[in-house]
């Protein structure tokens, strides 16, 4: 399953940076001083630490979350984020969890995110909460000169005993608004 996801974003990458090529004045998104808003969606397990998108239906149990991050380049292609989200489940008695995220993405030439950053949960009446330290990389699609989509792969290191492993290798689509 790994392998597969890895071919697929380098199937992506190499597709999109054809048409990249074509349109080097894109009209510096990734600029100092510019903004940046993001909406993450994930494909497989989910870290109890989530600031994305995410819906998930199983044996009558649904798990959702819902977040957002934002960022602003202090440099050019270096922008620092932070995150928020929140998420449950429609199982009587679940915990709902409160998640946030603060850390950097650096765009390499422009269109290669690389991210790292602190990421945690408060949940509702738990004793000690989850923290990670996340690592990711991917690819940006710049379709316009404001909006861009994002693939790429996710880690997501647990940082305390409470921290769940599972989700901890996460592929993301993210949709990017620049300003």
């Amino acid at each position: 399953m790994k392998k597969l996801l890895l071919s697929a974003l380098a199937i992506c990458a190499f597709s999109f940076s054809n048409a990249q090529e074509d349109d080097k004045s894109t009209g510096g998104q990734t600029d100092q001083g510019s903004w940046l808003i993001e909406a993450n969606t994930g494909f497989g397990s989910g870290h109890s630490a989530d600031t994305g998108i995410r819906f998930t239906s199983r044996d009558g149990e649904s798990v959702y979350n819902f977040g957002l991050e934002g960022g602003y380049f202090v440099m050019d292609n270096l922008a620092v984020k932070a995150g928020l989200g929140y998420g449950g489940s429609s199982v009587e008695g679940a915990l709902s969890r409160f998640s946030y995220k603060v850390g950097a993405k650096y765009y390499i030439m422009g269109m290669i995110p690389v991210s790292a950053d602190l990421n945690g949960a408060s949940i509702e009446d738990a004793d000690e909460n989850p923290m990670y330290l996340g690592l990711g990389a991917g690819y940006a699609w710049f379709v316009g000169n404001n909006v861009s989509i994002e693939p790429g792969l996710r880690y997501n290191a647990t940082m305390n005993d409470k921290a769940d492993a599972e989700g901890n290798l996460q592929f993301n689509i993210g949709f990017a608004l620049h300003f």
